[in-house]
């Protein structure tokens, strides 16, 4: 059986898909000529209008030291990095306490050090109710301050400093060149991951 049909011809400018379908006589251009071809006529959004966008849940906040991330380094007494959380500058350490408790490996140490931003009875009390020593220094107007403080497990302090150092040595750690919270974590996570290779001793 013959049919007049003519081959599929490429896409002309106002031209119309379902139009490429018929006979050369029977085509109808419908609206204006325009650059793209679509199937109606209605307004339509750009690709990725709706995505959420901006500085929100992204880690990022001004603190006196400027517009900022803040990186919650949870190490080892020998420094190591076990785990890290992020949030913005602006962000306070002793309510993050807890939840540096929690991250890392299922296992409760025997104490934990961390400096006199930490310091407040709930996050000692947190410790505590996890049979963890808090080695966290009192400020100066705490009452009912405790005799004893064990200086020399507070002195293990500066390894933690010291790691938190080497991630710095990483440009894109200091300076957080990526944009969104997933991507700067996933920057530290290596960073982390290299400063833990290079303490491996090999023979």
């Amino acid at each position: 059986m013959e049919q007049r049909l003519e081959a599929l011809r490429p896409v002309e400018q106002g031209g119309r898909v379902r139009d490429l379908l018929r006979s050369s006589r029977l085509t109808v251009v419908l609206g204006a000529p325009r650059a793209d071809v679509r199937l109606d006529d209605r307004a339509r959004s750009c690709l990725g209008g709706r995505r959420q966008r901006g500085q929100k849940g992204q880690a990022l906040g001004r603190s006196r030291g400027g517009f900022s991330t803040k990186i919650h380094l949870k190490t080892d007494f020998d420094g190591h990095p076990i785990a890290f959380d992020l949030t913005g500058g602006e962000k306070g350490d002793a309510p993050h306490f807890p939840i540096l408790l929690g991250l890392g490996p299922d296992v409760d140490p025997r104490a934990v050090v961390g400096d006199k931003g930490y310091a407040s009875k709930a996050n000692r009390q947190a410790a505590r109710a996890r049979g963890i020593i808090p080695v966290i220094p009192h400020k100066a107007n705490e009452k009912d301050k405790p005799r004893f403080f064990a200086k020399a497990l507070y002195r293990g302090r500066a390894r933690i400093e010291q790691a938190v150092g080497k991630l710095k040595r990483f440009k894109r750690v200091a300076l957080r060149c990526e944009k969104t919270k997933r991507n700067f974590a996933s920057i530290v996570a290596i960073a982390a991951g290299f400063t833990l290779v290079k303490s491996v001793h090999t023979t």
